[in-house]
């Protein structure tokens, strides 16, 4: 009788624990239960900022956590490094020519197709919530709470299926609180969750606690920090580099009424007044006092290169400091997943919704074809199937996951998707059949910006700026792999050349991209 009142008293303080009865596990002898999915999307989250890729700028654990236990992608990519658009592939799986939104300022089709769509048919619960940025409302969702556009730091404003809402708080802990508060009340039933940080975009405006975190620090310039643009004509007219396009009250948080102004930042000054504005009062205060270093700081500057050099250390503080949130939350939501018992059965997908420059090239932002900002931080855990501290070596595509989600849900992946799953990879050493190059096409002209397509293969990299120049770039990655000299007119690389030229046209013709040569 005692045993059996002790085993009764032990059920009831699990189930206690664990708020309700725990979610339906598959039945014994029977098929597998459905994995529940959470993908986890940055935006502009460089992977030189991710300690499990070797960064020295910073260490994330949690996030390395994800690689340690799973697999982790070493050459990821993206085929359009620009917010919406790579967003609007990852929901597809297919190319932005083919599902129409191509850049920032175009509304994302909602009546076709998506990942969320195909899973909510197959029993799955599904949500979003956080960053959104693609204009029109979601579709496919069960639930959604998103960020109008861009969204705010503090005190972030929500559009909560259609009403607006307002929360308090620093916005990357309000969106991992909402997420995991939905997952609770769904976790009986499989479910797929969006969960789209803000985190790290420009301004990078920090959490009030990581004010004076790596104040300590001195962080070295990047070795092609003063390229000199030599033979890029594309390069040369971009209006993003961290010297000249970076406004000073801006994105490095000080006040100076007598700043010049760009044209390309003429609304920053205002913008950031509104920013200011949405912090308490007491978050106020102890903003102006952990920033008042810098204020003194930027009036000693009393020569070009000296402002530079200051403006690139108030950038990646600020930057950094922002990544450090986001790698605490990521922490929250795997410690929820422990906690409940979910671990096992849910696949976690890091990523960001592309690159980002961190100073190489002298710039900011991302856009560009070269490596910081094609190529994605990426990795998946999923106990059940991927053998953790995996490390795939080969090219993997944001195009890949809505496919990859797919097959490892057990579930038929569409025709029409462009993508790939990437579940061999994942499982096996080696695959004999995967791609060995990699296509990209950038619309947007924003910020001096060139329309601009190409091919990336092992050794070299092609790309065809169009528009509104027209100039070829050839990069051999073995020799010059800071992509610092464009062999494009060298005669010694004429056949390599037409080769890619050849390939290139292939991969438009094998992607449908209507563009001509």
């Amino acid at each position: 009788m005692k045993k059996l009142l002790l085993t009764l008293g032990v059920g009831m303080a699990l189930s206690a624990f664990w708020g309700h009865a725990q979610p339906a596990t598959a039945q014994a002898g029977g098929p597998p239960a459905k994995p529940n999915i959470i993908v986890i999307i940055t935006d502009d989250h460089a992977y030189q900022a991710i300690s499990a890729y070797g960064s020295s700028l910073i260490q994330t654990p949690r996030i390395d956590q994800l690689a340690r236990q799973g697999a982790l992608m070493q050459q990821a990519y993206v085929t359009n490094s620009v917010c919406s658009a790579s967003r609007a592939v990852m929901l597809t799986g297919k190319y932005s020519h083919v599902n129409g939104l191509r850049d920032n300022g175009t509304f994302f089709n909602g009546a076709q197709e998506t990942l969320p769509k195909i899973l909510q048919r197959n029993g799955y619960r599904t949500a979003i919530v956080g960053k959104w940025h693609l204009w029109s409302d979601p579709t496919g969702f069960d639930y959604w709470n998103i960020l109008p556009a861009q969204g705010h730091y503090y005190q972030p404003p929500f559009n909560k299926m259609g009403k607006d809402t307002a929360y308090t708080g620093y916005v990357t802990d309000v969106i991992t609180d909402l997420s995991l508060d939905w997952i609770e009340q769904n976790r009986e039933k499989p479910f797929f969750m969006v969960l789209g940080h803000k985190a790290p975009h420009r301004n990078w405006m920090p959490p009030i606690k990581y004010l004076d975190r790596f104040n300590d620090r001195k962080f070295p310039l990047p070795a092609n920090f003063y390229d000199r643009y030599d033979g890029r004509q594309a390069l040369r007219r971009q209006q993003i580099t961290v010297g000249e396009h970076l406004d000073v009250r801006y994105d490095s948080k000080v006040p100076c009424d007598s700043c010049p102004v760009g044209a390309v930042n003429d609304w920053a000054p205002a913008e950031y007044q509104r920013e200011v504005e949405r912090l308490t009062p007491r978050e106020r205060q102890l903003w102006d006092s952990s920033y008042a270093k810098e204020y003194e700081e930027f009036k000693k500057i009393d020569n070009p290169d000296q402002k530079v050099r200051w403006q690139f250390q108030r950038y990646l503080e600020d930057y950094l400091r922002c990544v450090q949130a986001v790698d605490d939350n990521v922490g929250r939501v795997l410690h929820y997943l422990e906690a409940k018992g979910l671990a096992e059965n849910t696949i976690v997908v890091y990523m960001s919704d592309q690159g980002f420059y961190l100073g190489e090239h002298g710039i900011y932002d991302k856009r560009f074809m070269y490596e910081e900002s094609f190529r994605t931080p990426m990795m998946i855990r999923y106990p059940r199937l991927i053998p953790a501290g995996r490390k795939v070596k080969e090219y993997a595509l944001n195009l890949d996951i809505a496919p990859t989600l797919l097959d490892l849900a057990g579930l038929p992946v569409p025709q029409d998707m462009q993508g790939a799953s990437l579940k061999p990879l994942l499982q096996k050493e080696k695959t004999g059949s995967w791609r060995k190059e990699i296509y990209y096409h950038y619309y947007e002209r924003s910020f001096g910006l060139t329309n601009h397509y190409g091919i990336r293969t092992p050794r070299y990299k092609l790309i065809h700026f169009y528009d509104p120049i027209d100039s070829w770039e050839l990069y051999d990655l073995k020799k010059d792999p800071k992509e610092m000299k464009n062999r494009y007119a060298d005669p010694a690389y004429a056949s390599v050349v037409a080769d890619l030229k050849v390939r290139l046209k292939k991969l438009q013709q094998q992607y449908r991209d209507p563009v001509q040569q």
